[in-house]
């Protein structure tokens, strides 16, 4: 459904803390993993390639406080926490799957463009130093 301007405008205010929490950096992956099946922690870090422990807490934490995620406690020996999708968090597979899908398809085009950007700029450069 396509917003006018003025529409996109009125519902500023709440759309934008709803974006902010769902398109953080990790969230996308993260709740990408959990639609697949609970994950542990640590899988959750292995399979997150150069996020840290403390941005992958911080980003497991936000979900859960947005009903994204659910975190289970196992008193099982070894005791482990489990991390799993929640129905709400379930309504973002498609979206996200939409854009992940879109990012495969468009990901030659964005590099193309950013090597043009990338040309323009430093053929900018040296006509402005000449």
């Amino acid at each position: 459904m396509p917003y006018t301007e003025d529409q996109v405008i009125e519902t500023i205010p709440v759309v934008r803390p709803v974006l902010e929490q769902v398109a953080h950096k990790w969230s996308i992956l993260v709740l990408t993993f959990l639609c697949e099946e609970p994950k542990r922690f640590n899988a959750l870090k292995r399979r997150l390639d150069g996020i840290t422990q403390k941005a992958l807490t911080e980003t497991l934490r936000r979900l859960e406080r947005n009903g994204l995620i659910d975190r289970c406690v196992t008193t099982a020996s070894p005791i482990a926490v489990v991390y799993s999708i929640t129905p709400l968090g379930r309504t973002l597979q498609a979206p996200l799957l939409s854009l992940y899908d879109w990012a495969l398809a468009h990901q030659g085009d964005l590099r193309d463009a950013q090597e043009r950007f990338d040309s323009g700029i430093a053929g900018a450069i040296r006509q402005d130093a000449a």
